[in-house]
């Protein structure tokens, strides 16, 4: 890796972390545009450098959201239940079943832009309060093996997909935020490991590019903590707006570079 990518990847972590980190995403889903069209990580290897990435900065928001009291709880520990089982299925399947950039980018595609724009859409006009209960305890357990499972498949850990999930149903984005990083923190650990295994038999595009995916994140370390010191001063429709509009931004953009 020359000093140059390094550099850039470590600006893009530092950035992306910063807004992302309030509503609750690590930001990998974001990374991964820039990995495949400016850093040039071949695939399935970007993958696995996401997860990498997850690992290194998440640590930052959750000691932020840490000394704020707001980690922990039941919502954490299901999530992460549900997600590293599945995240462990969904390495398997991006290994041996979808190997290919375009496939890849549909799959992105599909999931969060109709995503993003359902929340934005719950937003800006909520439901009634009959219809706006949060989810229960087995709905977001089922949730979160089938999002750990996507997450595995293209290395975003699932707080992406979760986090407009559970704020879609009605939990507010300050109680979700926390766990689904946390979430993100432990599935993408059992992510990358299981990618690295997987390379010793699979070939080297399976492994992480281990020194860009630690350059990106230190700067998401960095961007993440400040991002979670400013979530509380940050209203609660503007958070659930900001997660929306980044969920179907990152759908739009990996829909255009699958048609192309």
């Amino acid at each position: 890796m020359e000093w140059g990518t390094g550099a850039l990847g470590f600006a893009a972590g530092v950035v992306i972390s910063l807004v992302t980190a309030p509503v609750g995403v690590s930001g990998a889903v974001f990374l991964l545009p820039v990995q495949l069209s400016v850093l040039a990580v071949p695939s399935p290897a970007v993958t696995p450098t996401n997860l990498l990435y997850n690992v290194v900065a998440g640590p930052g928001a959750l000691l932020r959201y840490r000394r704020d009291g707001a980690l922990g709880g039941p919502l954490t520990r299901r999530l992460v239940a549900g997600t590293v089982p599945g995240v462990v299925l969904g390495a398997v399947v991006r290994v041996f079943a979808l190997p290919g950039p375009a496939v890849f980018r549909i799959l992105v595609a599909v999931l969060l832009l109709p995503l993003g724009l359902w929340l934005i859409a719950r937003t800006l006009r909520p439901a009634r309060r009959r219809g706006s209960r949060e989810p229960s305890a087995r709905s977001v357990s089922a949730m979160a093996v089938a999002v750990g499972v996507v997450g595995g498949v293209y290395g975003i850990g699932g707080g992406s997909l979760l986090g407009p999930l559970l704020v879609g149903r009605g939990m507010p984005v300050a109680r979700v935020a926390p766990a689904a990083l946390a979430a993100t923190f432990v599935t993408s650990l059992a992510g990358a490991g299981t990618y690295a295994l997987l390379s010793l038999t699979g070939g080297e595009d399976i492994a992480p590019d281990w020194l860009l995916g630690i350059a990106c994140g230190l700067g998401g370390l960095t961007g993440g903590y400040l991002g979670a010191r400013v979530q509380p001063r940050l209203p609660e429709r503007f958070l659930r707006l900001l997660l929306g509009t980044l969920a179907a931004s990152v759908g739009a953009l990996y829909a255009v570079q699958a048609l192309r």
